[in-house]
């Protein structure tokens, strides 16, 4: 029976069902509201990402359901199948694998498709990855930006971590294990060494935390044979009261010049660790510097 039944057959009056969008754990089983529970052992559907990862969940908590499948391969055609399920009096309740559902999870056009409909929608909150690995973090909280996945072609990347290196506030991206290390790699090329941490496998039995520098966490992964479990990268906004001025940039560069061995890159990236610049940005000025240098000796 739906939650929303009428009370009042005699009316004849079909109410449209509840979609109920519900938080449910990213590791550990017990990270669930008592109200999550019973919404799921109540409601006539329970719309899925992955029907028997939801099962394992409610088994856990000796709760049956009935499930279909909703994930981002059967969006399209899923959609208006619920749709009609809820203007018909059925109740349903959507969630994804971990976390909260459309948090970088499958949802949207169903939560959009209920709303223009004119289905109620009811949020069921609970723990989200997101909000788990800022409240631990120890970077500001007041204020945050999260980007969820970056873009998985390179040059759209690159682009986006560019329009996000003046960014003041907390920075958050979600990373799969494999991508962590280049990750890490771009986003100190193009937003310098800031400080950052890394949540890994949070809720679970290998918790773990990583803080410090982007290279020094690069540095602790890069150590490890593998790197797994799904990562939270968290990156220290833009700090204006940090900047260094671009002349003492240039004596810097200029000084090494004269002094240093080393190539225009191991200059660039000296110098870019030591004031938490983009090392781009310091090789670009450094090339230069130096063309300038050489000009001036051949005059000369």
């Amino acid at each position: 029976m739906p939650l929303n039944s009428p009370t009042d057959d005699s009316k004849h009056i079909q109410k449209p069902g509840e979609l109920y969008v519900v938080a449910t754990p990213i590791g550990n089983m017990q990270d669930i509201t008592l109200r999550a529970l019973e919404v799921l052992g109540q409601v006539d559907l329970i719309a899925a990402e992955d029907t028997r990862h939801t099962g394992r969940l409610l088994a856990y908590h000796q709760i049956k359901g009935r499930f279909v499948s909703y994930h981002e391969h059967n969006e399209a055609e899923r959609t208006p199948e619920l749709l009609n399920q809820l203007k018909t009096g059925s109740s349903v309740a959507l969630v994804s694998n971990a976390g909260t559902p459309v948090v970088s999870d499958p949802g949207y056009r169903l939560i959009s498709a209920a709303i223009a409909g004119g289905i109620n929608v009811i949020p069921v909150p609970g723990v989200a990855a997101v909000i788990c690995a800022l409240s631990a973090s120890g970077l500001p909280t007041d204020s945050f930006v999260f980007i969820g996945f970056p873009a998985s072609r390179k040059a759209r990347r690159l682009k986006q971590l560019e329009q996000l290196a003046r960014e003041p506030r907390t920075i958050i991206f979600y990373q799969s294990p494999r991508r962590m290390l280049s990750f890490l790699k771009e986003t100190i090329a193009v937003m310098g060494d800031r400080h950052g941490v890394l949540g890994r496998e949070m809720t679970k039995l290998h918790e773990e935390f990583v803080r410090g520098r982007l290279s020094e966490i690069h540095n602790s992964l890069q150590a490890r044979s593998s790197v797994k479990g799904e990562c939270t990268l968290l990156v220290m906004g833009h700090q204006e009261t940090e900047d260094v001025s671009l002349a003492t940039i240039r004596n810097e560069i200029i000084k090494r010049l004269k002094t240093a061995n080393n190539s225009l890159r191991d200059l660039a990236k000296t110098i870019a660790k030591k004031y938490g610049l983009p090392k781009n940005q310091v090789y670009e000025e450094a090339l230069k510097i130096k063309d300038k240098m050489q000009g001036a000796e051949r005059k000369a």
